[in-house]
């Protein structure tokens, strides 16, 4: 096992869970989770994180992929704590292994920078919801700033063998409006005490119209 395949097994889950459970990215988890009702289906739940926001008793039903197998392995941990009937599977944002017009609810955090083609990932949220269902989305990517930006090129290429494929430069928002969304936008900002390199953050809601 190389060195690369090592990280990618061992310490990018470790990472992950740790980054992505920040105190600033946790409050603004506890803010969008709970929005989800009914069948909920989760893409990227690996870690588990977001377990705790979601109100059981809005949600009829709750499922979810990730690829990676430690990061399942809290999940399920996660789920068990929490006492629910959960389907969690092995699987990628871009051939999600569920029937068209499945779900009513779909949540999406801190995943889309780190699929390997985002717009594909866009369009089977979508294809998984019912109409009129509901695209929750927090993510970090590109920010707004032109110097900012500049700083994300340059080190996105050394940032993504540690971070597990995290690309620094993908849009958030207008990806969602693109893939077929009517998008409420509920905030935007870089995150306090964060390098804004890292830290520019867009939350909000996609609605499947139609």
């Amino acid at each position: 096992m190389g060195m690369q395949s090592w990280w990618d097994r061992h310490g990018v889950p470790r990472v992950i869970k740790l980054a992505c459970g920040a105190p600033q990215i946790m409050k603004l988890r506890s803010q969008l989770v709970p929005l989800a009702k009914g069948d909920v289906f989760e893409i990227g739940c690996g870690g588990g994180i977001n377990q705790q926001f979601y109100n059981a008793s809005a949600i009829s039903r709750y499922c979810g992929i990730d690829p990676g197998a430690k990061l399942l392995e809290y999940t399920r941990a996660e789920a068990e704590k929490k006492g629910w009937k959960a389907d969690i599977r092995d699987g990628v944002g871009e051939d999600i292994p569920f029937e068209d017009n499945s779900f009513d609810t779909v949540v999406c955090t801190y995943t889309m920078c780190s699929v390997d083609d985002q717009a594909q990932v866009v369009k089977e949220m979508r294809r998984i919801l019912k109409p009129g269902g509901k695209l929750l989305f927090l993510e970090h990517g590109r920010a707004p700033d032109a110097s900012v930006a500049k700083w994300q090129d340059r080190i996105e290429p050394y940032w993504k063998p540690i971070a597990g494929g995290c690309h620094l430069t993908r849009p958030i928002t207008s990806a969602v409006c693109e893939g077929g969304f009517e998008v409420e936008q509920l905030g935007e900002r870089y995150t306090p005490k964060t390098p804004k390199t890292v830290g520019w953050m867009e939350w909000g809601i996609g609605v499947k119209a139609g």
